[in-house]
């Protein structure tokens, strides 16, 4: 039984649903670690303000919310999740931005994108659900391609797996590189947020030729 409960609630984390997805998607909007990750990756993007923005897994849209702050009005933040729950909470968050024209919001899984997503982008980044898409590989090479050349993807983990540890972190960031190297992408850098465990955002550029 016990072994079942917590199968369930993995579950609700990868995918929110029904009244445990909403709880669960209260308690990743509101855990101090999960806004501090969300406000410094969008930190560490370097935004400008006419940048048009793609979020993949956006969750309750914290970090949705944080980037529409740092576009102007010729900028845009788009976001795909395949939650419904996870859609209607990020709603809510971005009320205001999404009525203002600033952020537009879609719920579909990362192998069957909308067309309206196919960008280009100026930025890419998915935080913690890289580990949830089906071939991996195929998905990055398919984002990096919606990328203007010069446009950057920024992926990001932060282990959860029992008894993780700042090598766990090291490792997750080291396998991330090569997806993007594999994929085409140039290796920027990564940077390291000093939780428990560490959180790595790996970043990337497309080539400009």
């Amino acid at each position: 039984m016990k072994q079942r409960i917590i199968r369930t609630l993995v579950g609700q984390f990868h995918r929110p649903r029904g009244a445990v997805g909403r709880v669960v998607g209260w308690v990743m909007a509101h855990r101090s670690s999960n806004r501090r990750r969300n406000l410094w990756v969008a930190s560490l993007l370097g935004v400008r303000p006419a940048d048009r923005i793609l979020e993949v897994g956006f969750g309750p849209g914290v970090a949705i919310a944080e980037l529409s702050r740092r576009i102007g009005e010729g900028g845009h933040v788009y976001g795909v999740d395949h939650s419904e729950v996870m859609l209607r909470q990020a709603s809510r968050r971005n009320a205001a931005a999404i009525k203002g024209g600033r952020v537009t919001l879609t719920c579909a899984p990362v192998d069957d994108l909308p067309s309206a997503l196919n960008g280009p982008f100026d930025v890419i980044l998915a935080v913690n659900s890289l580990g949830h898409w089906p071939a991996p590989a195929e998905r990055v090479r398919e984002l990096g391609e919606r990328l203007v050349p010069g446009g950057r993807l920024a992926v990001v983990s932060q282990p959860r797996c029992p008894g993780a540890t700042a090598e766990t972190s090291a490792k997750a960031a080291r396998e991330i590189q090569d997806l993007l190297e594999g994929a085409g992408l140039i290796h920027e850098r990564t940077e390291t947020l000093d939780l428990d465990p560490p959180v790595v955002c790996v970043l990337a550029t497309r080539p400009r030729r």
